[in-house]
């Protein structure tokens, strides 16, 4: 196989870096992505897919484009459509005009680099098979490839291989992070309501007031993780939100949140930590007298790397010459990708944004441009691997 590198025209790049930062303009939250879901079909035309297949889980596209004619295997490469609620500080041409909502995350630059793939493609189709750009909805959530996958539309695509990358703040430019088996944690939110009852606040004695189970259960929570020998790798558990009754001086409240995300590199590790989270609530309302529920949200499973798609992107790293890391740790944030490799065989892996580079889901965080040709390479060279006649 050659190793000549192949990468978007200039033309293609220009016009592709101009429509990453039109997507940062108009930033669109998890569900909501119609603006964006629009841009991406109008644009991707240029390329003349074979084929569209639309609204998947909502707002989510995959674009088809046939190799040569050969039998082959089906690819499948993916992306995200969705910004997260948080204030862009940056002064840019291109700042964020959705106020309180910004790419801070680099979806923008997941789909840019997804729509240079799609002008390779076009412009040298693979010899053979069949590769899939999948543009998901509402991976911040956790909800979007769920979604997806429930598609009977998706279904019929039965991709043989699956792949994603994410840009990783911290870590060299244009190195590429790789791991085989677990790549990114798992994690849950966990909501969990009190009620006792209400009084006027000169007669507590009347009234159930929550604030002592609330304040026991924050503290009993974080105790369930301090020994890290009750689990077979790291697991973790923070509270992220607390609130008792309303903000009033003459009432005694009645009612209290607690709200924590659980997170763990093994899903046995992040069941087991739920079961006793949920034992934890059970005892303390009934130690208070209170009334409870609780919810799980947002679940994300460990994205679990399959080693032969592995091996394939450490092979089209090394064909363009990049810099290739094996992380020792599964990444401690998760991802929804993780619904599709417990589906298909695949790898999510990660691109450096820079050493020094804004961290992800920050304030002042933009996609660096100059990934856009790395990973749009690193893809199609994955796709040419796997698609060899």
């Amino acid at each position: 196989m050659s190793t000549t590198p192949v990468s978007p025209t200039l033309e293609d790049l220009n016009n592709i870096t101009a429509l990453r930062h039109h997507l940062h303009h108009f930033p669109e939250l998890s569900g909501s992505e119609h603006n964006t879901s629009h841009t991406i079909r109008q644009f991707v035309k240029r390329y003349q897919p074979t084929e569209v297949v639309a609204d998947l889980g909502e707002t989510g596209i995959a674009v088809m484009f046939a190799g040569a004619g050969a039998p082959g295997p089906t690819l499948l490469f993916r992306a995200e459509l969705d910004a997260l609620p948080i204030k862009e500080t940056n002064v840019l041409p291109y700042t964020s005009s959705s106020p309180g909502i910004g790419h801070k995350c680099g979806h923008d630059g997941h789909m840019a680099i997804l729509m240079g793939l799609a002008s390779l493609l076009h412009s040298q189709p693979l010899a053979a098979g069949k590769a899939i750009l999948l543009f998901q909805p509402a991976e911040e959530t956790g909800a979007g490839a769920r979604k997806v996958l429930q598609e009977e539309r998706f279904k019929d695509l039965k991709p043989d291989y699956v792949f994603a990358l994410h840009n990783l703040p911290g870590v060299p430019l244009h190195q590429v992070l790789v791991r085989e088996h677990t790549f990114a944690a798992a994690s849950v939110g966990l909501k969990v309501s009190l009620w006792g009852k209400e009084s006027h606040a000169a007669e507590p004695d009347k009234g159930l007031n929550p604030g002592e189970g609330m304040s026991e259960l924050i503290q009993t929570l974080n105790a369930l993780v301090k020994d890290q020998r009750s689990f077979q790798s790291l697991t973790l558990l923070t509270v992220v939100h607390a609130r008792l009754g309303e903000v009033a001086f003459g009432t005694n409240p009645g009612f209290a949140t607690v709200m924590a995300t659980l997170r763990a590199f093994e899903q046995q590790d992040l069941n087991k930590l739920k079961q006793l989270a949920l034992h934890t609530v059970e005892a303390i309302a009934e130690k208070y007298g209170l009334k409870h529920s609780h919810e799980f949200v947002e679940e994300f499973p460990a994205t679990v790397n399959a080693p032969e798609a592995v091996e394939v992107i450490i092979a089209a790293a090394k064909d363009l010459n990049l810099d290739i890391q094996q992380v020792e740790q599964p990444m401690r944030w998760s991802e929804d990708f993780g619904h599709i490799t417990n589906t298909y065989t695949g790898a999510l892996f990660c691109l450096g944004s820079g050493l020094n580079h804004p961290e992800l889901h920050h304030a002042n965080y933009d996609f660096p441009d100059e990934l856009i040709p790395t990973g749009s390479s690193l893809l199609y060279r994955i796709a040419q691997r796997l698609t060899k006649s």
